[in-house]
C-alpha cells in the first residue's frame, strides 16, 4: 500500500475518532438536558380576567335576579403561570430570560404533602374568595346582616331542605338575626328532635321547612349539619365564572365588579384597571404573592392602573412598572375611593 495513502488515512480516522470523542460529552449533556428534572418551579405573568367580561360565553361576574347599570372599561384579575416538572433544559431557559423566576419546588408543594391536596387546597381557597367578594361587596352596599348559610354537609339532615345562600329568620317560630341567637335555640336538642327553620331563598319565596336533628360524634346535641354565618344578605345570586384558577387572591376585584355593577357611574372611569387582593368579608384587602409578575401581565393586557395591597406596594416597586400607575389598597372601600379620586382628576394613594 502507497505509505502516502497509509498515512492520509491514518490522519482522518485520527480526526474523526478526536470528533467523535468531543462529541459524546456534548451529546450527554444534550441528553440531560431534555431528560433530567429539576426540583424548581418557573413563576412568570399569568392570563388576566376582566371581571366586568365574559369568558367562554358567562359573564365573569353574573348577578341574577335584580337591575344592573352598564359598565365600561375594564377591571381585571391577575395571575402568575406556574411551570412545575421542568427539565434542565427549560430551566435554564426560563431563567435566562429574565422574565420568569426559579423557586425551589417545596415552597410551592411541600413535601408532606401530594400535588392533588395542594391544588385542592388552592380551589378551596379560590371558592372561599368568591363567597368573601360577595360579603365584602354587599356589606359596602349596605344591605342588612343575615344568619346565612355558607355550606351544607353532604351527609346531614339538611340536605336537599337548606341551600347555600339561604339567610335562617327563625328557628321553632323564634326569630334569630345573629348566629349567637341562632346557636343558642340549637344548643338544647338532641338527635332525633324535630325543629322548624324559616328561611328567606335568594331569587325565590321565603318559606319553612321541618328538620329532624342528626348526631355528631364530637357534640352530645342534635346536629342540623350547616355552616353559617353572620354576612349582609341579598335576595339575588351572585355568581363566579371562572374555572382553573386557584388561590385566594382575585377576591378584590371580584368585589369591584359586584359594586360597578349593582351602582351607576363607573368606578374606573372608562380606564383598563387591573389589580390583585385577598378580601375578608368585612372588606379589608390582604398580601398577595408574585406581584411584580401580575403587573407585567396587567401592563401587557393593555392596563393602565394597577391596584396594589398595601403589604405588597414595598415589592411591586422593585418590579417592572413603567407606564402603569400603582394605586395602593388596604380596603375596598379605599380601593373604590382610589379609584373615584384618579376618575376625577385626583391624587389618590400610590405606592
Amino acid at each position: 500500500m502507497n505509505p502516502a495513502l497509509t498515512s492520509t488515512v491514518g490522519g482522518v480516522n485520527r480526526r474523526i475518532s478526536t470528533l467523535v470523542v468531543a462529541l459524546v460529552p456534548i451529546l450527554i449533556f444534550g441528553i440531560l438536558l431534555s431528560v433530567v428534572t429539576v426540583p424548581y418551579v418557573a413563576l412568570g405573568p399569568g392570563p388576566t380576567f376582566d371581571t366586568l367580561g365574559e369568558v367562554d360565553g358567562k359573564q365573569v361576574v353574573d348577578i341574577e335576579g335584580t337591575d344592573l347599570h352598564p359598565t365600561s372599561g375594564h377591571l381585571n384579575m391577575t395571575t402568575v403561570s406556574q411551570r412545575d416538572g421542568l427539565t434542565l433544559g427549560q430551566a435554564l431557559v426560563f431563567w435566562a430570560s429574565g422574565r420568569d423566576q426559579l423557586i425551589p419546588r417545596d415552597l410551592v408543594y411541600p413535601p408532606n404533602k401530594t400535588r392533588e391536596e395542594v391544588d385542592e387546597a388552592n380551589t378551596q381557597d379560590f371558592r372561599q374568595s368568591e363567597n368573601s367578594a360577595e360579603y365584602a361587596a354587599l356589606e359596602y352596599l349596605k344591605y342588612p346582616m343575615a344568619v346565612t348559610v355558607e355550606s351544607i354537609d353532604e351527609e346531614g339532615p339538611s340536605k336537599g331542605k337548606l341551600q347555600a345562600g339561604d339567610a335562617i329568620d327563625g328557628v321553632n317560630n323564634t326569630p334569630v338575626a345573629t348566629l349567637e341567637q341562632f346557636q343558642a335555640l340549637l344548643k338544647d336538642t338532641k338527635p332525633g328532635d324535630k325543629v322548624m327553620i324559616d328561611y328567606r331563598r335568594k331569587s325565590a319565596p321565603a318559606g319553612t321547612v321541618e328538620i329532624t336533628m342528626g348526631s355528631h360524634p364530637e357534640r352530645p346535641q342534635g346536629f342540623l349539619g350547616v355552616n353559617v354565618l353572620d354576612a349582609p344578605w341579598a335576595p339575588f345570586t351572585i355568581d363566579f365564572n371562572l374555572a382553573n384558577i386557584g388561590g385566594p387572591s382575585a377576591g378584590l376585584m371580584f368585589s369591584l365588579a359586584v359594586v360597578d355593577k349593582l351602582t351607576t357611574g363607573d368606578l374606573n372611569g372608562g380606564k383598563f384597571v387591573a389589580g390583585t387582593g385577598t378580601i375578608t368579608g368585612d372588606g379589608e384587602v390582604g398580601s398577595i404573592g408574585g406581584i411584580t409578575h401580575k403587573i407585567v401581565a396587567a401592563r401587557e393586557a393593555g392596563a393602565t392602573v394597577f391596584l396594589v395591597p398595601a403589604d405588597n406596594c414595598a415589592e411591586a416597586r422593585t418590579g417592572d412598572a413603567e407606564g402603569i400607575e400603582l394605586l395602593k389598597v388596604d380596603t375596598l372601600e379605599h380601593a373604590i375611593d382610589g379609584l373615584r379620586t384618579l376618575s376625577a382628576g385626583g391624587e389618590p394613594p400610590r405606592c
